[in-house]
């Protein structure tokens, strides 16, 4: 699981019958400190309730395929929560 920023939509009038319904969202990766760590993904929004701007958590293969119990979608990355706030505790390390 990871944690990104949306940074867009996407508009697909044609995709595949099994995302029908969902939202697809463009996702900025970012790192414990909040920074952008890789290129931004595409990805399915399963809350229906993410906002360009916001910080989510998501996961990416396998996790995101069966994302849905019984149902399985064509996807790489699924949203499957908004972060209201992340803390670190960081050790000393000698």
């Amino acid at each position: 699981m990871d944690i990104g920023k949306v940074i867009g939509t996407v508009v697909a009038t044609r995709k595949d019958p099994s995302l029908a319904g969902t939202r697809l969202l463009i996702v900025q990766p970012l790192d414990e400190k909040r920074h952008p760590c890789a290129a931004p993904l595409v990805a399915v929004d399963t809350l229906q309730d993410a906002g360009i701007g916001e910080t989510v958590y998501f996961v990416t293969g396998g996790d995101a395929v069966r994302i849905y119990p019984g149902k399985s979608m064509p996807v790489d990355v699924a949203i499957v929560g908004l972060v209201d706030s992340v803390s670190l505790h960081q050790e000393e390390v000698p």
